[in-house]
């Protein structure tokens, strides 16, 4: 009901009464003023007037309130050691596809192999759970998938050209601005579930103290509406699902790649890899040529590219 309100206010210009909210919402005039003390506790600023009620700003938090119609997937804590680990609880509890963890800071954010996730305060910090009806071979191309639609969420909002880098990141002018993670449970023939998680550099001021990094706040001057963002980019990564075993995935992927056709140095297990990057696979592992001709398939590793 709570949300009900708040949609209500928003709706409305200028002061609604309580007897008009009680009217429209079916609840009594006392229960409209707890539901605005619950919100008002939340940080929204509402005006209160003999007059009635008046939204008159929200507050630069990822609430369910600030995502109409998905309130009751959205899990929002003020700080979390991983958003991961708590996704992993709710998919291994059944969570539908579509659930999304929300922290605005973490404590423990983790990236690929291990290292620490600097997660400061104004980025997007998520983890999405997808129940992608794939082949466990198929699930890597899930970094693909939202590195694209990451990308393409940036470009449609901002106007600012964003590319991907093999395997999880995604670049604007060769500086970082997302890292995608992604954890799969699956059995020998199906996936379970694919946990991403994704971490955004929305309105931090990240280029002092992270080399190579850039949050949107810094490119455009002004901070984004992160709410807006996530709904984007969640929409794009859902939108897409059903196409992740087609090879269309995988096209979008190298329209928008900063990876294919540079030199690349690619730490995986075993030996470095090192040579140039000519394609992605189906499965989307990088296929690097090497300075003898020969070609290897690279499943996983931490890319290092050839400057711009």
């Amino acid at each position: 009901m709570r949300h009900h309100v708040l949609a209500a206010l928003r709706d409305h210009d200028g002061y609604l009464s309580g007897q008009a909210l009680s009217r429209q919402l079916g609840i009594s005039r006392v229960a409209v003023w707890k539901h605005v003390r619950a919100l008002m506790a939340l940080g929204y600023v509402v005006k209160v007037s003999p007059r009635g009620y008046h939204l008159e700003s929200s507050p630069d938090l990822l609430l369910p309130t600030e995502f109409p119609g998905w309130e009751s997937r959205i899990h929002h804590v003020a700080v979390a050691d991983s958003t991961m680990h708590l996704a992993r609880s709710l998919a291994r509890a059944g969570a539908d596809e579509g659930t999304l963890v929300i922290a605005e800071q973490q404590s423990g954010g983790r990236g690929r192999l291990q290292r620490s996730w600097l997660s400061l305060p104004g980025g997007i910090y998520m983890t999405l759970v997808t129940r992608p009806a794939a082949a466990p071979t198929q699930a890597p191309r899930i970094n693909l998938l939202v590195a694209v639609a990451v990308s393409d969420a940036i470009e449609r909002l901002y106007g600012i050209p964003a590319r991907v880098k093999w395997p999880n990141d995604v670049l604007i002018n060769g500086r970082k601005v997302c890292g995608i993670l992604a954890e799969m449970e699956a059995e020998s023939d199906a996936v379970r579930f694919v946990n991403v998680g994704i971490g955004l550099n929305a309105n931090s001021h990240v280029a002092d103290v992270q080399q190579g990094a850039v949050s949107l706040l810094e490119l455009l001057g002004r901070p984004v509406d992160r709410a807006r963002l996530v709904r984007e980019v969640v929409e794009g990564v859902l939108s897409r699902l059903p196409r992740l075993t087609d090879m269309s995935i995988i096209e979008e992927w190298r329209s928008r790649t900063v990876t294919l056709g540079r030199e690349v140095s690619v730490v995986a297990a075993g030996a470095p890899v090192a040579g140039v990057a000519v394609d992605i696979g189906a499965s989307g592992a990088l296929l690097v040529r090497a300075k003898d001709g020969q070609v290897h398939e690279v499943v996983a590793g931490d890319c290092v590219q050839a400057e711009y």
